[in-house]
């Protein structure tokens, strides 16, 4: 399957947060300041990235498999963030292509030494993509409940 990175359309919100079942799964996609339930309407303004880029995954069909978006920090870094795909399009490898192309979109837009991220401890399947994508884990800025990753770029 070819699959690109697009802008979310507002219908593509729709489809994102029939994505997001209940509070547990709105806070571990998009942090503690997205309300749960939150209307899909208001998932742009929910999700402002100053100066950063979202982006929807999409096949042949153009319809969303996954949603993330990037943030350009200071310190030359750049930070992915609520990065999501679709339950119908877990296992299938579509993970690391958001990731992949959405770091060539964030490198592109904004250069920088390092990407960072952080995930919950026990997502191990998302632990385990990133480390294959050459994050590793910063100890010292990770807690009991995150994980805070680092990769360098060249």
């Amino acid at each position: 399957m070819n699959v690109t990175l697009r802008p979310p359309s507002p219908a593509d919100y729709d489809t994102i947060a029939a994505w997001i079942p209940d509070g547990d799964a709105c806070r571990r996609w998009a942090g503690p300041k997205v309300p749960f339930p939150f209307a899909a309407a208001d998932l742009p303004t929910l999700l402002p990235v100053p100066g950063g880029g979202s982006y929807c995954l999409v096949g042949d069909r153009d319809a969303p498999l996954g949603f993330g978006q990037y943030w350009p920090r200071p310190g030359n870094t750049i930070h992915l963030l609520r990065i999501i795909v679709s339950p119908e399009s877990r296992g299938k490898g579509l993970g690391r292509e958001l990731c992949r192309q959405l770091i060539g979109r964030a490198l592109a837009a904004s250069p920088a030494h390092a990407l960072t991220l952080n995930v919950y401890r026990e997502n191990g399947p998302a632990v385990a993509l990133y480390e294959g994508l050459g994050f590793t884990v910063d100890a010292e800025k990770s807690n009991e409940n995150a994980l805070f990753m680092i990769k360098r770029v060249p």
